[in-house]
């Protein structure tokens, strides 16, 4: 499943400018997981086809007015306990080539599993080359209304 892309990606806070227009109405709780460190094998070329590398990934994932602040049940939340559980399985049981593609299953995962209304995810390949601190990409993705 592919999301539509947010055209306020440009924002450099956690929270959707997007909120400004019909999610104004209510806020916006933001759960995250950031700086997840782990090994996978993913990349186009060869080398990199044949050992781990490390990823690390950021996700933000924002819930409408969350009804945790008032139940204080984890059910009425997204369990970031459970989302890392799922962020494992994926380092360890993907198949994927391209970061993109390994953020938008995160993505997807985040919205059609979890409930969230937007999410924005960073995936980073650390010391890629010796002259560069890391190269990446960050998705952000809202769920259909």
């Amino acid at each position: 499943m592919s999301l539509p892309l947010n055209p306020d990606f440009a924002t450099e806070t956690p929270l959707p400018r997007g909120a400004a227009t019909a999610d104004a109405a209510q806020p916006m709780d933001v759960i995250f997981i950031e700086g997840y460190t782990g090994e996978t094998v993913i990349g186009i070329h060869d080398v990199e086809l044949h050992r781990p590398q490390t990823l690390v990934v950021d996700v933000h994932a924002g819930l409408p007015r969350a009804q945790a602040c008032e139940t204080d049940r984890i059910a009425d939340t997204i369990d970031y306990g459970a989302v890392h559980g799922r962020l494992a399985a994926l380092y360890r049981d993907h198949k994927l080539t391209l970061l993109e593609s390994f953020a938008e299953a995160i993505a997807t995962m985040l919205v059609t599993d979890f409930g969230a209304a937007w999410v924005r995810v960073k995936v980073v390949k650390p010391k890629k080359f010796p002259d560069v601190a890391a190269v990446g990409v960050v998705i952000e993705r809202r769920a259909p209304r």
